[in-house]
């Protein structure tokens, strides 16, 4: 980050953001208010690991208390991928625990240590921000790059010694709801999370174009992702409708449900191609069966 003066020391944060603002006329009122924060806290280290843990909680746990309270309605059980399977509030509770305790001893010392690996491989944290367009086509990047490392790290995971004392831990829910998305083994929440971290940090290192932003947004991204497709249901309007290589909770649900198959995590071309997804089609179409069934019995 810019280097902070002595020109800041000691003032409020509502005026450092009126001396940014009369500073710095050409920058946006979100490129001032960020810089005002960095200037104000004068320690780059603090204020980056600070907003960095904060916007992971609240992005996470924001998203995750929809998916509770449409588990509370019993209407929304029709789309319910495994409607009898319900985690009742002392689940939801249990798994909490878990993942704040795995936030607070395991991420946190990680994303406290993050301004200095920023200025290790280069992310800038500097204003004005990139354009959206190239924000766009790098988080977009990031989504495919991160797959691939998720596609090969699930598998390994699912083999041996790393399914017995690593990944089971992720699989005590069968049928996966959104706070269970990172209720997890420290070690999987270290090496599957490398490919949300260290892939743009090692693009970074090469390329020396990254901003702090874009990879706040793209980390945003893959949260929202990561508690979605472990929501346990599958709407007219999600996202997989509109996409067909979107993964999406009716992708990851079946690998829940069978402790196999389906390892990707954004996307459905891994699988695809290497054929882990076969049981789950077959499973699917079985299902489609029972339906047209049912129906025709109705209609008797």
């Amino acid at each position: 980050m810019n280097t902070t003066t002595e020109l800041y020391t000691g003032m409020s944060f509502s005026a450092v953001r009126s001396l940014i603002g009369d500073l710095h006329p050409e920058l946006n009122a979100f490129e001032k208010l960020w810089l005002a924060y960095y200037k104000w806290f004068g320690n780059d280290v603090v204020a980056t690991g600070l907003m960095s843990f904060l916007m992971h909680e609240i992005i996470y746990f924001g998203r995750c208390i929809p998916w509770m309270i449409i588990d509370a309605i019993p209407y929304f059980r029709r789309w319910k991928i495994q409607p009898k399977k319900v985690p009742s509030m002392l689940e939801q509770w249990q798994c909490t625990r878990l993942v704040l305790l795995s936030h607070f001893t395991v991420e946190l010392p990680q994303i406290w240590l993050f301004d200095p690996m920023c200025a290790m491989f280069g992310l800038s944290t500097a204003v004005p921000f990139p354009s959206w367009q190239k924000i766009c086509w790098q988080v977009a990047m990031f989504f495919v790059l991160e797959d691939t490392w998720h596609y090969w790290a699930h598998r390994l995971f699912h083999y041996g010694i790393f399914y017995r004392w690593i990944h089971k831990v992720h699989h005590k829910y069968s049928a996966p709801f959104g706070l269970s998305a990172e209720y997890a083994h420290p070690a999987e929440i270290v090496l599957l999370g490398a490919g949300t971290v260290f892939v743009p940090l090692v693009w970074c290192y090469f390329t020396h174009d990254l901003h702090l932003v874009t990879m706040y947004i793209w980390i945003t991204c893959r949260l929202l992702q990561a508690v979605d497709s472990h929501s346990g249901y599958d709407f007219p309007w999600s996202l997989n409708k509109f996409l067909p290589f979107w993964a999406g909770a009716d992708h990851h649900d079946y690998h829940h449900m069978a402790f196999k198959d389906n390892f990707a995590s954004s996307f459905r071309w891994w699988d695809r191609t290497l054929r882990t997804d076969q049981n789950y089609h077959a499973w699917k179409d079985r299902q489609t069966a029972k339906k047209l069934e049912a129906q025709q019995k109705k209609t008797k």
